[in-house]
C-alpha cells in the first residue's frame, strides 16, 4: 500500500536547484542560495563559525535571547566581541551602530537579528545596513522570524549573510532553512582556517561541491519531506503575493496592539512602539502581581489551539507572546487569542473589556 509521505520519488539535483531558485526570488537576492538541511540554526550557527575567527572583532547587538547565543557562538570561535544590548522593549537604530562603530574602528564583523520573535521587537535593518556598508564590515543578519512579515532585502541592504526559516511567518516546515551568501562573505570563509570543512555545519562544502560544481550532485541525501514543504510554501506564498501575506501580518500586529489596549485590564504592548513592533508576533506585558505564565495556562485551558506563549527565561512571569503568523496571521485568531486573555484576565479578579476586543 502506498503512503503519500512515504513512498515518494527521491528528490533530484535538479529540483533542488529549482527551489533554491525561488528562495532567491523570495529574497530579491542574486547572492548564492544555499538551503542547509536543518532548522535554521543550522546556516545561523555555520555562518558564524565560517567568517569569524581569531583576529575578527565583531560587533553583536543584542535585541533578544538570539542575539546573546551569536555572542557565545563568536566567542567560541576565538572572535573579540563587543556586545551592543539593547533593551527588549525597544530596538537598537543605526545610530547606536555607528556610534559603536567609530569608538571601534577595528571591527569587521556586525551581527543583528532582524525580528526576534521571542520578544517581539524588529530592527530597522535598511538604515543599519548603510552605516555597516561604510564602515567596510561584514553584515550577518537573522532573518528568520520577518522573511514573510516585512520585507528581507540582503541586497539592497548590503547584507553579506541572511539567514532564514521557513517555519514562522512563511508557514512551513521547521526542518529545513537557508542562507544567501555573497561574494566578501565566500572569501571571508575561504580565507579562515577554521572554517568548518567536511562537516554539517560547512557552507564551502556547499560552495565547492554544489554551486561551483554546477548544482548537479547534492552532498548527501536532502530532507525529502521538508524540501517538498518548503516548495508548497513557498508556492503558496508566491500564489498570494508576498506583499498580501505581509499586510495579513501588519494588520494581525496592528490590531493585537489596540486590543489588547482596548481590552484593558492591566495588559499593555511590551514593545512601547509600534514602529518597533514586529509583524511577527506581539509581546505582551502583564499587570503587576499576574503571572504571565499562569495566565496564559488559565487562557489555553478556554481553548488549547491558540497561538499564545509566555515569555521564555526570566520574561516567563511578565510576558505574553501572541504568535499571529503564517496561517495565524488572521483578524479572527487575534481576537479569539484576546477573548481568552481577557476571561482569564477576569478570572484573576482584573477588569476589562471583552466587547472593546470586538470592536478593533
Amino acid at each position: 500500500m502506498t503512503h503519500p509521505f512515504l513512498d515518494l520519488a527521491p528528490l533530484s539535483a535538479e529540483r533542488f536547484a529549482s527551489i533554491e531558485e525561488r528562495v532567491a526570488r523570495l529574497l530579491a537576492t542574486e547572492q548564492d542560495v544555499v538551503i542547509m538541511q536543518g532548522e535554521a540554526l543550522l546556516p545561523l550557527e555555520g555562518a558564524i563559525r565560517g567568517t569569524a575567527g581569531p583576529g575578527t572583532t565583531a560587533l553583536n547587538v543584542i535585541t533578544g535571547p538570539y542575539g546573546q547565543t551569536f555572542g557565545d557562538w563568536l566567542r567560541d570561535c576565538g572572535a573579540e566581541v563587543i556586545d551592543l544590548p539593547v533593551p527588549f522593549h525597544t530596538a537598537v537604530t543605526a545610530a547606536q551602530i555607528a556610534d559603536a562603530l567609530a569608538e571601534h574602528p577595528e571591527i569587521d564583523f556586525v551581527s543583528l537579528v532582524h525580528a526576534e520573535a521571542a520578544t517581539g521587537n524588529t530592527n530597522p535593518v535598511a538604515e543599519i545596513g548603510e552605516v555597516v556598508r561604510r564602515h567596510g564590515a561584514l553584515f550577518y543578519l537573522d532573518a528568520v522570524a520577518s522573511i514573510g512579515a516585512e520585507p528581507v532585502l540582503p541586497d539592497a541592504w548590503g547584507v553579506d549573510l541572511c539567514v532564514i526559516g521557513a517555519q514562522k511567518a512563511m508557514g512551513g516546515p521547521a526542518g529545513v532553512s537557508a542562507v544567501s551568501v555573497s561574494e566578501r562573505a565566500w572569501a571571508r570563509m575561504a580565507a579562515n582556517p577554521r572554517a568548518p570543512r567536511r562537516s554539517y555545519l560547512s557552507l564551502l562544502d556547499w560552495k565547492e561541491r554544489w554551486i561551483d560544481a554546477g548544482r548537479r550532485a547534492l552532498l548527501h541525501a536532502p530532507a525529502q519531506l521538508e524540501m517538498l514543504a518548503l516548495e508548497a510554501c513557498l508556492a503558496r506564498i508566491e500564489e498570494e503575493g508576498l506583499d498580501s501575506v505581509m499586510t495579513r501580518h501588519a494588520s494581525a500586529a496592528a490590531a493585537t496592539r489596540a486590543g489588547a489596549v482596548a481590552l484593558g485590564g492591566g495588559l499593555e504592548p511590551y514593545v512601547h512602539k509600534a514602529t518597533e513592533a514586529a509583524p511577527v508576533a506581539t509581546t505582551l506585558r502583564t499587570p503587576s502581581g499576574v503571572d504571565a505564565s499562569a495566565l496564559v495556562a488559565k487562557a489555553l485551558s478556554l481553548n488549547p489551539e491558540l497561538p499564545l506563549a509566555a515569555g521564555g527565561g526570566t520574561l516567563s512571569g511578565e510576558m505574553i507572546r501572541v504568535n499571529h503568523y503564517g496561517p495565524a496571521a488572521r483578524p479572527d485568531l487575534v481576537e479569539s487569542c484576546l477573548t481568552a486573555l481577557g476571561t482569564a484576565l477576569g478570572e484573576f479578579g482584573a477588569r476589562v473589556d471583552l466587547e472593546g476586543v470586538r470592536r478593533q
